[in-house]
Parts: C-alpha cells; sequence; structure tokens
C-alpha cells in the first residue's frame, strides 16, 4: 500500500466531522459554527453554510444525495436541500452530537446528550427519546431496520425503526472506555456486524444480535473516528496518535495513510473509491489516494497473489484451482518455486509446503525475524532476500548462509531451476550487468554486460539463449555460449521463453503480445496488461491485479515452419497447441512433402482414419520394396481430391490403369474418356457398363438401363426396369431377345410376376416354351381356368394343378371343393383326410346333419378308392359299408338332437317316434362321438305319452335311470316317470300294425334288439329317409348267371296288362329319377309268380334271401321295382314294392328312399336331397 496526499485545505475552525455526497462529487463539513461544501477533487470550497449559533459537531447525508443534515451544540438540526438551501430546523433539549441518515427511507437520526429523535419528510413532528447516557455516536443497519447508539456510559444500544430497544450490549470497561465511534459493515457477506471504537483504546466487532465476533484489537490512542471503504474490505482509524491507519475488517492494522500535527476527529472513504479524506483539530483537511501494489509470485502454472492484504491466494493457472491461505497480518512478499511458497509479514516469514502437489500448503517452516527487502525468491531449501545491492541466502531456519554484493542496485531475480540446494538465479542490474548465481556458489558469474538497465530477464529452457528487455523496452536475444546479439524487438516490457520450446518466446508491450518462433517474423496480436510467464500454448498474463491464463493457439509459428518445409519443427509448435485445421494443414503439408512419420502422428492427432490407412499402406508398399516417391504421392493426390495431378503421375509412373479405376470409381466419365481416348474400344465398353453402374447408383435408372442395353448387358438392364416396375420397356425387350437367351427372358417373366402382369409373363414363358413354369403361373396367380385348360392338352400336369386348387379351396373354407380337388388330382388319401377331418369337426360342434353329409361322402370316397385301388379294396369296401351306417344314425340323430335342444320342432310327433326307434335299434355297444342316449330315450319317452305307447314310455324311463342324465333334464325326466306310472301299462293297438314285416307279415316289437330286422324272418327294413316309417318294400336278389343288364332288359320286357291303368306317381326330377306309381285296380297277387318266392316257415333262424329266376324277373312289372344302381365293384339292389298304393321314390345319387309326397315338400325345401345334397339340376 503506497498513500498518496492529493490535496490539502485548511480553514481556520476545527473539524469535528466530513461527509460525501453519495455520488463523491462534494464533501460537506462541519468547521467551527459553519457547514462548509467542498469540491471532492482538490478541496476547494464551494460555498459555507450559515445557520448555526454554536459549534457544528456533526453532518450527514442522506442516500439519494437529495438533502443533508447537521448538528449543533445550539442545540438545532438544520436540514438542507442539494441545492443547498435550509429547509427544515428543529431543536433538542441538549446540544446535538451526532445525525445519521437511513439508507433506505431517509428518516434522520439525530442524537443529544439525553436523547435522540427520528424524523422523515412525511412527519410533522419529531419522535423524540429518553436515554440514560450522553450518545456520541449513531449509525443505520444498511438494511434500514435498526439503529445503534454508542454512549459515554460504554454502552451499545440497538434500536428499531420507532426507537425501541432490541438490543443492549454492555462492554466491560463500562463509563472507563466510553464508545467514541461506531460503523456497520457496509458487505453483503458481513452487513450485520458492528465495529465499535472507544476510549479504552479497543476495537470490537459485534453482531446485530449483541454477540461479539472477531478478536478484539488494542489501538494505543484514542480512537475519534472509524470508516468502512465501500465493499467493507478495510477499515480507516483516526484518533489521538494523529494519524490516519488502514485496518482490515478483521481489525489487522495494515499501515499509516497519513501523519498530522493534530488529533484526526474525522475520516471518510470517497465511495466507490480508494480516496480517504479526514480531517484534523487544528483545521487542516487532508485527500489521500492510497494504491495498492501488486504483491505475487508465478512458478510455471502456479500463480500465488497477496488478497485483501492479508491473505495469500494461490491459483492453478491451468485447472483454475484455489487456495486461499489466511495470514491474519499484512503480507508484504510472496515467492513460489515448485512446491514451496514463502510469505513475508511483518515481523517473520512463513514457509509453506505442497508435499502431494495437491494444492494443500502447510506451513513447514518459519523465520521469526523482521527483514526490509526490495524482491524476495525462494529455493527448495533457501530463502533469497534482495536488498538493494545485497543478496541474502538464508536457511529455513533464519541462519544466513551467503551473501553477495553486486555493484549495482538489481533490478531483477528469477530462479531458473536447478537441484536442490544448487538452484541457479538469474540477476539482472540497474548498470546492464546481467549475472547468473548459484547458491552454492560465492562467487556470480557475469554473462552479459549491457550498456542499459535491467528490466526484464529470462533464459531458455536448455540454458543457450538469454532474452533481455532493457530501460528502452528493447527486447534483445543473445546467445550465452558466444555472446552474439541474435536479434532484436523493439517495443517490449516484459518476455518470457516457452517452457517446452526452444526457439519460441513472447513479449509484450504497447497493448500488443508478441510470439516469435526462431527466426521468423514476429506475429503479433493485441493483449491487455503484460506477459509473465510462457507454458506450451498457455501465455500467463497480469492485467491491473489478475492474473489470468491466455490459450494463445501456435498457428502462426507453425505455419512459419511449414513454409520452410521444416515438418518436425512445426510438428513440435503443434504439439504446443494449435486448432484441428492446423493439424491438418500440417498432416496435409508433411504427406504431400512425403515426411509419412509427421504426417502419420498429424492425422493421429485428429483422428483421421482415411489417411492413417493410405499411410499405413504406403508404409507396408515401402516394407515390400516399394520406392516409386511419384507412384506414392500420386495416391496421396487422389486421396486429397487432385485428380488430374495424380493422373498425371500415374501416367507417368506406368500406371494407366490405376487412373482409369480412379475416374470410373469417382464417376469422373467424361475425364475418365479424356484419359483413354478413342483408341481402345474394350476400355470404352467397360467405361459404358461402370457409367450404367453409376448411373443407378445415383437414382438415375431409366439412363443407366439404357447404358446397360448399349453395352449388351441384357441382364442388369432387365433387372432394373423390373425393379421399377416399366412393363413397357421390358415387354419390348422380352420380345426383341431370341427364344434361345433363356436367362434375361426368365427374368423378364419373373419381373412380369412380381409386378402382376400375368398376360406378359404368360406370353413370356410361352416364348420359352417352358410349359411347367406357365402351368406354376397359371397356380400362382389362382388363373385356374387357364390351368384347368392347359391340363387339358398336357395331363401330366394335373397333380401341379389340382393339388394347389384345392388347397387354395381349403384355405378359402370351401372344404367340400377341396376333397373333390384332391380327388381328381388323384390325392386320395388327402381328399380322405379333408372328408374326416370335417366330419369330426361337424361332431365335435353339434352339427351332426352336415357329420352325416361327410360320413356319405367318405363312404363314396372309400367306394372309388376301392374301384381303383385292388389292393386296398376289401378294406376300403367294410369302411363304405361303416361309414354309410354312420351317416344314417348321424342324419337320424339331427333331428333327435334338434328336438331335445331346440323349443320347437318342424317334425310330427310320429316322426321323433319313428327315428328314436330306429336309432335306438341301430345302435351298438359302441358308443358314438355325439350321439346321447339320453336324449334319444328321452325324446322317445315324451312322444310315446302322447302317441300312446305307454310300455314303450315305461321302458324308455326305466331306461333312463340307468344313464347319467344332465342336470336340465333331471326334473322333466323325474316328472316323465311319475306320470308314466298313472298310465295303462300297455301300447295302444294303433302300434300292432306299425312294425310290421311286409314278407312274412309278422308284427315285430317297437323296440328290436336284433336291430332293424324281422324278428321272424330276418328280412331287413326298408325305411322312408324322411319319417323313417318301414317301406313296404323287400329286397331280392338275382339268380345265378343273371347279370344286372339282363335283369334289366327281362324287367323292361313287361307289358301293362289293362289299357286304362295309369301309373299313379309319374317319374319324378329328371333323368334316372325312379318314381315307384301302381295302379290301384291292379290286383293279381293270386298269380303273381313273386308272390310264391316270400312264402317262409315261420320261426327261422337265419336270414334266407329272396331270389329270382328269369321267367319270375319278366313277370315283374318295371312300376314295381326300384334299382339301386351302385357302381362298381358293388353290385345292384333290387327292391320290389308289396303294397302299390303306397308311392315311393328313390335318390338317384344316395339311393335314399322316400315317400314321394314328403320327397317333393323337402326338395322344395332345400333345393336338394336332404341325405345326399344333390342339386335338383345337377345331371346324374
Amino acid at each position: 500500500m503506497r498513500p498518496i496526499e492529493k490535496w490539502k485545505e485548511t480553514v481556520r475552525d476545527r473539524v469535528y466531522d466530513l461527509a460525501f455526497k453519495p455520488d463523491g462529487s462534494q464533501i460537506i463539513m462541519a468547521a467551527g459554527q459553519r457547514v462548509l461544501v467542498c469540491d471532492a477533487k482538490d478541496g476547494t470550497i464551494i460555498q459555507p453554510l450559515k445557520g448555526h449559533s454554536d459549534t457544528v459537531y456533526c453532518v450527514a447525508y442522506a442516500r439519494d444525495g437529495k438533502r443533508f443534515a447537521s448538528g449543533s451544540a445550539d442545540k438545532s438540526i438544520i436540514i438542507w436541500t442539494s441545492k443547498l438551501e435550509g429547509i427544515l430546523r428543529y431543536t433538542h433539549n441538549d446540544a446535538i452530537q451526532c445525525v445519521a441518515y437511513n439508507p433506505i427511507t431517509h428518516q434522520l437520526a439525530s442524537c443529544s446528550s439525553g436523547d435522540f429523535g427520528l424524523w422523515s419528510p412525511e412527519q410533522k413532528s419529531v419522535n423524540k427519546n429518553k436515554v440514560s447516557s450522553r450518545i456520541t455516536c449513531c449509525g443505520w443497519t444498511n438494511d434500514g431496520q435498526y439503529l445503534a447508539l454508542g454512549m459515554m456510559n460504554g454502552v451499545v444500544s440497538i434500536r428499531n425503526k420507532n426507537g425501541e430497544e432490541k438490543v443492549k450490549i454492555e462492554r466491560p470497561g463500562g463509563s472507563l472506555s466510553p464508545i467514541w465511534s461506531i460503523a456497520w459493515n457496509p458487505s453483503r457477506d458481513d452487513h450485520d456486524t458492528l465495529a465499535v471504537a472507544d476510549w479504552g483504546q479497543k476495537l470490537s466487532f459485534y453482531q446485530l444480535s449483541g454477540k461479539q465476533v472477531l478478536k478484539e484489537r488494542t489501538l494505543n490512542y484514542d480512537p475519534c473516528c472509524i470508516s468502512y471503504f465501500s465493499k467493507g474490505e478495510y477499515i480507516v482509524m483516526g484518533g489521538s496518535d494523529k494519524q490516519v491507519s488502514l485496518y482490515t475488517k478483521d481489525g489487522v492494522r495494515l499501515g499509516t495513510i497519513g501523519e498530522h500535527k493534530a488529533w484526526v476527529w474525522t475520516c471518510r472513504v470517497k465511495p466507490d473509491s480508494n480516496y480517504v479524506v479526514c480531517g484534523c483539530q487544528d483545521g487542516t483537511i487532508y485527500c489521500y489516494q492510497l494504491n495498492f501494489t501488486t504483491v505475487h509470485g508465478l512458478y510455471k502454472d502456479l500463480y500465488a497473489y497477496r488478497d485483501n492484504m492479508t491473505n495469500v491466494i494461490v491459483q492453478d493457472l491451468i485447472t483454475e484451482q484455489n487456495l486461499r491461505i489466511k495470514c491474519h497480518e499484512l503480507v508484504k512478499k510472496i515467492a513460489i518455486y515448485r512446491n514451496r511458497l514463502a510469505i513475508q509479514l511483518p515481523e517473520k516469514i512463513n514457509i509453506c509446503t505442497d508435499e502431494l502437489s495437491t494444492m494443500e500448503y502447510r506451513i513447514t517452516d518459519k523465520i521469526c525475524k523482521k527483514f526490509e527487502c526490495n524482491l524476495l525468491v525462494v529455493c527448495s531449501q533457501h530463502v533469497i532476500l534482495c536488498q538493494e545491492k545485497r543478496l541474502q541466502c538464508l536457511s529455513f531456519a533464519g541462519v544466513k548462509e551467503k551473501e553477495w554484493v553486486m555493484e549495482s542496485m538489481i533490478r531483477y531475480i528469477k530462479v531458473i531451476g536447478g537441484p536442490p540446494c544448487k538452484e541457479g538465479l538469474l540477476v539482472g542490474l540497474k548498470n546492464g550487468a546481467i549475472l547468473k548465481i548459484f547458491i552454492d556458489n560465492p562467487f556470480p558469474i557475469t554473462l552479459l554486460k549491457l550498456s542499459l538497465s535491467v528490466r526484464c530477464l529470462d533464459m531458455s529452457a536448455s540454458r543457450k539463449k538469454l532474452a533481455v528487455v532493457d530501460e528502452r523496452n528493447t527486447l534483445l536475444v543473445y546467445d550465452i555460449k558466444s555472446k552474439e546479439l541474435l536479434f532484436q524487438e523493439p517495443n517490449a516490457n516484459s518476455v518470457a521463453w516457452n517452457t517446452q520450446c526452444e526457439d519460441m518466446l513472447c513479449f509484450s508491450g504497447n497493448g500488443y503480445l508478441n510470439i516469435k518462433a526462431s527466426n521468423f517474423p514476429v506475429h503479433q496480436q493485441k493483449m491487455q496488461g503484460f506477459m509473465v510467464g510462457y507454458n506450451g500454448s498457455k501465455i500467463f498474463c497480469l492485467h491491473v491485479y489478475s492474473m489470468s491464463a491466455v490459450e494463445v493457439p501456435q498457428s502462426a509459428p507453425m505455419y512459419q515452419y511449414l513454409e520452410k518445409k521444416m515438418f518436425k519443427e512445426a510438428y513440435q509448435i503443434a504439439c504446443l497447441g494449435v486448432t484441428d485445421s492446423d493439424w491438418r494443414d500440417l498432416a496435409t503439408e508433411a504427406l504431400e512433402g512425403l515426411d509419412f512419420e509427421t504426417a502419420k502422428k498429424a492425422f493421429i492427432r485428429i483422428r483421421d482414419l482415411r489417411y492413417l490407412e493410405l499411410i499405413s499402406s504406403i508404409e507396408e508398399r515401402k516394407k515390400r520394396g516399394e520406392n516409386d516417391n511419384e507412384l506414392f504421392l500420386a495416391d496421396v493426390y487422389a486421396f486429397q481430391g487432385k485428380f488430374r495431378e495424380a493422373a498425371k503421375l500415374y501416367k507417368r509412373a506406368g500406371h494407366e490403369s490405376k487412373a482409369l479405376s480412379m475416374y470410373t470409381d469417382l464417376r469422373m466419365f467424361e475425364y475418365a474418356k479424356e484419359f483413354v481416348g478413342a483408341t481402345d474400344p474394350q476400355s470404352s465398353k467397360l467405361l459404358i457398363t461402370k457409367q450404367a453402374d453409376w448411373a443407378k447408383c445415383s437414382k438415375e435408372p431409366r439412363a443407366a438401363a439404357e447404358m446397360y442395353l448399349s453395352a449388351g448387358e441384357h441382364a442388369k438392364a432387365i433387372d432394373i426396369i423390373g425393379e421399377h416396375g416399366w412393363a413397357d420397356m421390358l415387354i419390348d425387350i422380352a420380345r426383341k431377345l431370341d427364344k434361345a437367351e433363356r436367362e434375361p427372358l426368365a427374368k423378364c417373366a419373373m419381373h412380369f410376376k412380381r409386378l402382376r402382369h400375368h398376360g406378359y409373363a404368360s406370353e413370356t414363358y410361352s416364348k420359352m416354351g417352358d410349359l411347367k413354369a406357365l402351368v406354376q403361373l397359371h397356380v400362382e396367380t389362382r388363373h385356374w381356368e387357364e390351368a384347368f385348360s392347359l391340363v387339358e392338352k398336357h395331363p401330366q400336369f394335373k397333380y401341379d394343378v389340382f393339388v394347389p386348387y384345392a388347397q387354395w379351396l381349403a384355405e378359402n373354407d370351401r372344404f367340400e371343393e377341396a376333397q373333390k380337388a384332391f380327388h381328381k388330382a388323384g390325392r386320395q388319401n388327402e381328399a380322405v383326410k379333408v372328408l374326416e377331418q370335417l366330419t369330426h369337426n361337424a361332431v365335435v360342434e353339434n352339427r351332426f346333419n352336415d357329420a352325416g353329409y361327410y360320413y356319405w361322402m367318405l363312404s363314396m370316397q372309400c367306394l372309388d378308392i376301392a374301384r381303383e385301388n385292388e389292393e386296398q379294396k376289401k378294406e376300403m369296401l367294410e369302411k363304405f359299408e361303416s361309414f354309410q351306417h354312420l351317416a344314417e344314425l348321424y342324419y337320424v340323430y339331427s333331428s333327435i338332437q334338434r328336438y331335445t335342444d331346440e323349443p320347437f320342432s318342424s317334425h310330427m310327433p310320429e316322426t321323433i317316434f319313428s327315428l328314436c326307434r330306429f336309432l335306438l335299434n341301430n345302435l351298438t355297444k359302441d358308443v358314438l362321438p355325439g350321439i346321447s342316449k339320453v336324449n334319444t330315450l328321452f325324446a322317445l319317452a315324451k312322444e310315446s305319452c302322447k302317441l300312446g305307447a305307454y310300455k314303450l314310455a315305461r321302458y324308455s324311463y326305466e331306461k333312463l335311470q340307468e344313464l347319467h342324465i344332465p342336470s336340465r333334464l333331471v326334473e322333466s325326466i323325474e316328472l316323465g316317470s311319475l306320470t308314466i306310472h298313472s298310465k295303462p301299462f300297455h301300447d295302444s293297438e294303433d302300434f300292432i300294425e306299425d312294425m310290421m314285416c311286409y314278407r312274412c307279415s309278422t308284427n315285430n316289437p317297437l323296440l328290436n334288439s336284433r336291430g332293424s330286422v324281422c324278428i321272424n324272418c330276418r328280412q331287413p327294413f326298408i325305411y322312408s329317409a324322411s319319417s323313417y316309417e318301414v317301406l313296404p318294400l323287400v329286397q331280392f336278389y338275382l339268380g345265378e348267371g343273371i347279370s344286372d343288364e339282363e335283369a334289366l332288359s327281362l324287367i323292361d320286357l313287361e307289358v301293362p296288362h289293362t289299357e286304362d291303368c295309369k301309373a299313379r306317381g309319374p317319374n319324378m326330377g329328371s333323368g334316372d329319377l325312379e318314381a315307384l306309381r301302381i295302379d290301384d285296380e291292379l290286383d293279381h297277387t293270386d298269380d303273381d309268380p313273386f308272390s310264391a318266392k316270400m312264402s317262409f316257415e315261420q320261426g327261422g333262424s337265419t336270414f334266407v334271401p329272396v331270389k329270382v329266376s328269369r321267367s319270375v324277373l319278366r313277370s315283374m312289372s318295371r312300376r314295381d321295382v326300384l334299382i339301386k344302381r351302385w357302381p362298381k365293384p358293388l353290385k345292384w339292389e333290387y327292391f320290389r314294392s308289396l303294397l302299390p298304393d303306397v308311392s315311393i321314390t328313390m335318390c338317384p345319387s344316395c339311393f335314399k328312399m322316400f315317400h314321394s309326397e314328403d320327397y317333393e315338400i323337402l326338395l322344395l325345401q332345400h333345393n336338394c336331397c336332404p341325405y345326399c345334397r344333390r342339386p335338383i339340376d345337377e345331371p346324374n
């Protein structure tokens, strides 16, 4: 700290108090009975203000600068405006001691010997409060909430804005230590800290709560005034010692600002500045400017500097890591070297060490002596003190080990490194001498002798060069060994060598930073402050009080080396710090200069794998013995995009093919044609093909296709055209191609199929003659009619058409058609599997009518297999009989199931009665899936009750008791079982004739355990397929040697007996539909030869079939005979009607018999046979 007296003014009266206008432009002073207004710049009195009749003790300015107040021994307060006009006066009962304005509300506190008052512009009166002791000083907190009062009895009273006491601080000295001055710290961090100065010669600090903080300081004088700097970092005090002193905010004395001849009654700091004004008892006023010098030290990227006069901050300029060391005393000098830090305090030197290099300094040694020195440096085990011409080397214990006395004043000193206890010092003297001193050597070594004083010094990293800045700001660089001046530069105030590069230094001056590499021209850029260190790409710059690390790209010196093709040196410069683009330029230049090692390192820096692969390949080729630098350079040019230069070098090196490949790979076909010329047709064709490849890749497919066609590459052209769906171009190509060119034609057809141009694909396959592919095309496109027509011409493809057709039908849920298609394709097994699955599904889903139909179809399928396959004939015929039986059972049960499950039935009770009896007569011991015996017996019991068959109903209910009955039927069955006991035990006589055998006239029981055969003659009953009543038909068999054709011809020879006999039932349907109509008047049973064959001895145990001879056949009427014309290998079955008045119709497809009227109704309802579902209009 260096105080400079800016001005001095003398008045005739004692100056008790002064205050600055908030903008710092004016000072108001309490001098005698006047208030003086002065100019703050030079102390000139602007105007004296008269208004008081006695001595003015105090003045205060409002924070807004609009008014100020003065208090006097005349017991009055005057409010003045900034225009120096008095606007208000009010009084107290005693002399006014102090005044203070609230910084927020501008409320004025005025204090006298016995009370204090609070006045604000909004109030008409002053609120006054009595106190027990004389008030000597007062001050508001920064937020304006509280007012502190200092009193003669040593008490500090803290009041709120209404004057009520909130805190009372009673000090140990009491009235022996009267409070004479107080001040609140204006800092935001310490705004609740109150500094109290008393005449017990103590400086104390308190919080708003009244708690004492910090250390109490002894002053050794009576303080009259205390004032904070605007930011609260320093305190200014004056008093009976006739001095103005500077203290830290913690009360540590830093030094004397000014010494005077009389007591200092008041001192104030100019707002937001380092100017201090004080007033003395003798009427003199002084203004001082305080200059706070920079105390710091730098070693590489570690910077230590003084902060707030008593702290040391160590900063890593690279990582910006900081460490604050609190010394609690004035820091006079700082030195840093490696892990050592020396701090000179007024009475000692502290040596701090960072043992682990983690920015954690601890005090390891102390030299407890008072030293006066100009410069201070520290080494690993020593401290060097510079005292004008004298250098002293002290150990950390404070022992003086060596001393050097110079011939002139020392201007600059620096540690330049070395082993511990043998470090070297670089010393510059005022007479121009430059010395090197080793601390273990008593004799200095003279390096140079200049004519001018040395201002700054530095030595290069290798100790070979010396840079000096003289007092004329000229930079001189010498070779230390030869003492030769290498170069000099003007306008320099500091210099430093780069610690990582021997040939680089920088210097600052005139607002510019200058970087010089080797003997190249200086590179300049603007910079504020001056440079103190240079490490790699970091330049350490001190501007005012702050040190900063400036990142300076080393681009300019690097490019200077590149211009000279000095690639290795340029790489060393680049390592200090350049941009990525600079690295790329270095790598490229080195590569073109064929310095592959440097280029490789540079490309690794920017992670350019592409160029690294090139360099690696060139190095491999060099290892294999290649040494053609022109070829290497051509590869480099090609990588860089300098294609013409690369082509010229390829041609010169005899590698024209590489140039051609380069051009074609880059799609530079015009350059390639120019390079090749018109002499090589093969190369030209190759170029066209590659150009077409490029057009394809560059999304110009039509041009690519045309180029391929012109080059004869039909396959590639077809691929492109087909891919883009240009069917018109594709068919043109297909029609132009010869049929022998099968591969491109096949590709055309494939694309037509993909594009769904069935006609074009068919045309192409036809041109090729590929019938199998044509069939496959029709199948894939589902053009079945065309496929069928092709199969008619070429039956060998039947399997290829009908199998996919059947599969397609099955996928579309057309299973019956699919079964037929499998059958047509000769895939009988698949056909049977489809039907079996359909049948199974129908049974599982309770679609018993469909199940019966599918079983019938299965039986017919088995019949077809038996006819075509002799090996499976027996097995298939057995299955035929079984499936025919199952078909009829499920057909019958479907009606019973609907009757039991649905609320209404379309069948007559007699029909349900007959259906149930038929089903029960034909059910074997094997349980058939889906067919419920419970449902059948329940239906039979209900209908038997209705029709009067009470015995049968009783039997049915008894049988039901033996079975597991569903819960839905339990109640009905139990009720029916009870009800039937009220009925007769026998059946109605109407049922006796219903089960009469038409062969032997035996009346059969309603339920027959032997099945649907007569209990007497074993003749099977023939049932109507609609009502399941027994039809008056008897089956007969042909005698030996009589074929079906002969029998049919014999029956057809029959001549009607009378001309007027009329067929009761004309043929129905179409074609071969057989409907038997016999005239009622025809009655020749006595003469009928057939009736003789029907005589039967009752009680037989085996069935004796009716066989007829030729004469009998000849006697039969065609209208009386029904024939089931089964296809081979089955034989025809013949039936004779014994009741001519009963009209019977037989379905020509399934050969089921119906009452004609029932059949007609069913045909009208279903438009087909109810059993085999044959449509009416379908030809047989």
